[in-house]
């Protein structure tokens, strides 16, 4: 295989197991790869942008890699053969650059394949020192890539680093690459840690924007709580057991969103994701989509306007809601709570997999019930819950459309960033999903808020040309009317709710 495209992948794999980790990672005993003709091992990659002052605090606008507590450890073989009065006898480098300079490590003599140490022949040509990384100063900065040495003395078997903290002046994606030269350095270990922090605080780059978006995103939630719990209480008479779900999923998603904030606000002061809670905000997050689609699927199957219950579809629709809870429960846990290097990239589609299948089924059901509500509704000529149902089936199309457009945007912005270097805008491939939920949440609220007239008006039928608009639009919304415009229903259908519970006992019947 050639070096280059090893040297890339290898880059890429590292790239993609540490963005997202802590801004303070830790090295436990971890193992040195071969690569070409190095071995490496990789301290991380982050989005980090350019210090704003030389303060000494938490939040003082300083930018900085800080090496702590680095130590290394060789093997017995690699040890013996050296003497204990020998000065330095052995190396290994520490090389930090942009991701825009990943060229600038590493050569090639004549064309040939690249290497990042320098050989014989690249000595003579690029006047590289053999042994030693190959380091191409970069056309902006002169200083970079940043190459720091870290000497084995006599016949000892460990070394440690100094402690040593690299400012960052300049906005980038910057990588981290521990690297042996040496072929006798082979199966050398790592332990200690290294501190990547922003003017901000330590929230990695790409992570940043988020915590302000899940500051926006409360208040949003707030406002919506505020106009629906108004309505919630005035007509507490007449709620539907529907629209108490509605209630929950608001106080669900107003609660992950302050979970979500006070975890990032946690990660940013400490540089460590705190565990217990962030465990706390992917199962509050879980909950709150399992119970958002479930509503989703039981509005599309009529229930709460056309018929009073599911019948012998409840067992099927807690069935899929319990395997999507678990499912997205595991997922959420495995990339947010802890390292995501903890698990490889088998791993993480192995549980992303279910998840996909499980939403895509939804969404097939949810539009199979909704066709077949919608042809109920046209067949007993009930005009007023056909257009609003008309209504909430275009709103889950344009969601739905939303997203296959979304993914495929994900896809594309992925694809074509394999390096990560627009890290500054990849918080919006998160932000999406949550806008897109709210703004769905917020159709179904207008759609099915509380009235005066929702119990009476919720299985009730109508005759299409004699029940006018004004009248549909006060049943509900719950304008002053609501009770004569049904009073007005009841005599013109005479029986007609009765019969309309009948056939929709039977259709759960034969269900």
């Amino acid at each position: 295989m050639d070096l280059a495209y090893r040297i890339s992948i290898f880059l890429l794999l590292s790239t993609a197991l540490t963005t997202i980790n802590a801004s303070i990672h830790i090295y436990k005993n971890q193992l040195f790869s071969e690569v070409g003709n190095a071995y490496l091992l990789s301290g991380g990659s982050e989005g980090l942008a350019a210090s704003l002052s030389s303060d000494n605090s938490v939040s003082d606008g300083r930018s900085f890699i800080r090496f702590e507590n680095i130590t290394f450890w060789r093997t017995q073989a690699a040890a013996d053969g050296h003497s204990e009065e020998e000065h330095s006898t052995r190396l290994i480098q520490a090389v930090i650059f942009e991701a825009a300079d990943r060229n600038n490590i590493g050569g090639s003599a004549y064309g040939g394949q690249r290497s990042i140490c320098c050989t014989p022949d690249l000595a003579k040509l690029e006047g590289c020192k053999q042994g030693e990384v190959i380091r191409i100063p970069s056309a902006t900065d002169s200083n970079w890539p940043i190459v720091l040495n870290i000497h084995f003395g006599g016949n000892y078997l460990s070394t440690s680093m100094e402690k040593t903290e690299v400012p960052i002046t300049k906005t980038g994606m910057y990588n981290l690459f521990f690297i042996a030269c040496d072929p006798k350095l082979k199966g050398t270990t790592m332990s200690g840690k290294t501190v990547w922090k922003n003017p901000d605080g330590y929230l990695p780059g790409r992570m940043a924007p988020l915590m302000k978006f899940y500051v926006y995103m409360t208040i949003a939630y707030l406002l919506l709580s505020a106009i629906w719990f108004s309505q919630y209480v005035r007509f507490w008479k007449d709620i539907l057991l529907l629209q108490h779900c509605i209630t929950a999923v608001i106080g669900l998603g107003l609660f992950e969103m302050i979970l979500w904030y006070l975890d990032y606000s946690n990660f940013n002061s400490s540089g460590m994701r705190p565990v217990v809670l962030t465990s706390w905000v992917v199962t509050v997050g879980a909950i709150r989509k399992t119970l958002a689609r479930l509503l989703i699927l039981s509005v599309s199957m009529g229930y709460g306007v056309v018929r009073p219950t599911l019948g012998g579809l409840t067992s099927k629709v807690l069935l899929l809601g319990a395997t999507y809870f678990l499912a997205s429960e595991m997922l959420d846990i495995t990339e947010y709570v802890g390292a995501i290097n903890d698990i490889s990239g088998r791993a993480r589609l192995f549980l992303v997999l279910p998840d996909a299948f499980l939403d895509a089924f939804l969404i097939l059901w949810i539009f199979t019930s909704l066709s077949k509500t919608l042809e109920q509704l046209q067949v007993k000529k009930i005009s007023a819950k056909l257009d609003l149902y008309r209504k909430f089936s275009n709103a889950l199309a344009v969601a739905v459309i939303a997203s296959v457009g979304w993914i495929s945007f994900e896809v594309y912005f992925k694809a074509t960033d394999p390096f990560n270097e627009r890290w500054q805008t990849a918080w919006i491939i998160t932000a999406f999903w949550d806008i897109l939920s709210f703004a769905l949440l917020c159709v179904i609220c207008y759609l099915w808020s509380p009235s005066q007239s929702s119990q009476r008006y919720a299985y009730s039928g109508d005759v299409g040309e004699e029940f006018d608009d004004e009248e549909a639009q006060s049943l509900t919304r719950g304008h002053s009317d609501g009770a004569v415009s049904l009073v007005k229903q009841e005599r013109n259908n005479g029986n007609a709710g009765v019969s309309d519970r009948e056939d929709d006992t039977e259709e759960d019947k034969r269900e």
